[in-house]
């Protein structure tokens, strides 16, 4: 808990000295509000974690770490628009509160501002931290497209969707940690090593995430609880629950995986079915 307080107060400062400008203030008022919503900070985190990890003061990696968290944070906000989410961190997200325009934008400069604190590192270390950053982001993107894709499939399997998953979250937390450890001079076969612990990291915190967003306390969720139901999205509790179930239960999934004018009433059976079929208690185990 010391080590974690000792993160959030580096972090905290350099976020202070990093505001956005104030104008135009159409395009940075929104931003200042989204950051200023919170979160957990677990990406910026492990970029000091892995720095820290191979002896670098965790200080010396705080620009890419903020820049990590600035990525983050452009992608739920376009990731709240295409899944029409009106809550984010238990506040309305940024295209609810303004508009869709607004938010695209928004999102937009976000990125261009997380690649400029990712390049405040030794130039030594740029090419390498450049190239890994990019590839991870546009990993983030092909996930981000897997999931809408699966929205329109019947069936997705398993392993597609750890694939889908990995790509979507644990990719930028392995990216965190390998930032941290780069800039820190470890052997390219630890860099790797942690960047593993970071996909595996990611996985379970994925699975865990689709888990409380049909199961979760709206007010600790910060979220719409249902959200994933409502889309049909092809989570390992949708995965799961159609592998387990049998043929009645199977014709009630389909049933009202195809309604869509009941909301209440179908996140409530969707999540009936869930514990009914072992779903539930499969996707926990996973």
């Amino acid at each position: 808990m010391k080590e974690l307080t000792k993160f959030s107060e580096i972090l905290n400062k350099k976020l202070e000295q990093s505001s956005f400008p104030l104008e135009p203030k159409g395009l940075y008022q929104p931003l200042d509000y989204f950051m200023r919503l919170g979160g957990k900070r677990l990406r910026p985190m492990l970029t000091l974690m892995g720095a820290e990890a191979f002896g670098l003061n965790p200080e010396k990696v705080a620009g890419p770490a903020i820049g990590i968290e600035l990525f983050h944070n452009f992608t739920l906000i376009h990731d709240d628009i295409m899944d029409a989410a009106p809550l984010r961190r238990g506040k309305e997200t940024v295209h609810k509160k303004w508009n869709l325009n607004t938010a695209i934008l928004s999102g937009d400069v976000l990125f261009v501002d997380s690649i400029k604190k990712i390049s405040e590192v030794e130039s030594k270390h740029l090419p390498e931290v450049l190239a890994l950053f990019l590839k991870t982001a546009q990993e983030v993107c092909e996930g981000q497209q897997w999931d809408m894709d699966f929205e329109e499939r019947e069936s997705v399997s398993e392993s597609e969707y750890i694939k889908m998953i990995q790509f979507k979250t644990s990719v930028l937390l392995g990216c965190a940690l390998q930032i941290g450890a780069i800039v820190a001079g470890a052997s390219k076969e630890d860099a790797q090593h942690i960047y593993d612990f970071g996909l595996t990291l990611g996985t379970s915190f994925q699975i865990k995430d689709d888990l409380l967003d049909a199961f979760g306390d709206p007010e600790k969720f910060g979220k719409q609880v249902g959200g994933d139901i409502l889309a049909n999205k092809k989570t390992m509790l949708l995965i799961k629950a159609l592998e387990l179930a049998n043929e009645e239960q199977r014709a009630s999934l389909e049933k009202w995986i195809a309604k869509n004018d009941a909301p209440t009433e179908k996140i409530n059976a969707i999540k009936e079915l869930f514990e009914e079929t072992g779903a539930k208690s499969s996707t926990q185990n996973a």
